[in-house]
């Protein structure tokens, strides 16, 4: 796991802004463990598994801070022990940094 991208602050992004090209993608997936790309490169998303409800609620609340740490925020759907989250740039239609940012601190919450 890159510290590079756990480091590294969300940057504001407006529409106008290109998305990232798949090899870009390709490129920062390999720095955050267990995240895949959608097949149409718009999205990146990962499910977490959890023993438990409790468990489950207490990365959903750490999720929020990050999300609210860094104003980017995901799309996700949780049960009882599962969580799947989805980063995906809103503004440009596709996928920035910003999404591998915030992967990679979501991972460095369970210390991946």
């Amino acid at each position: 796991m890159s510290d590079n991208l756990r480091n590294q602050k969300c940057a504001p992004c407006e529409g106008g802004t290109k998305p990232l090209e798949r090899d870009r993608i390709d490129s920062l997936l390999e720095q955050v463990p267990g995240w895949e790309a959608s097949d149409d490169g718009k999205r990146i998303f990962r499910r977490f598994e959890f023993k438990g409800f409790y468990k489950t609620m207490a990365f959903i609340n750490a999720m929020a801070w990050v999300a609210n740490q860094e104003g980017h925020h995901p799309d996700f759907e949780a049960g009882y022990n599962f969580c799947l989250v989805n980063f995906s740039t809103h503004a440009i239609d596709g996928l920035s940094e910003n999404d591998f940012i915030c992967a990679a601190k979501l991972n460095a919450l369970l210390d991946e």
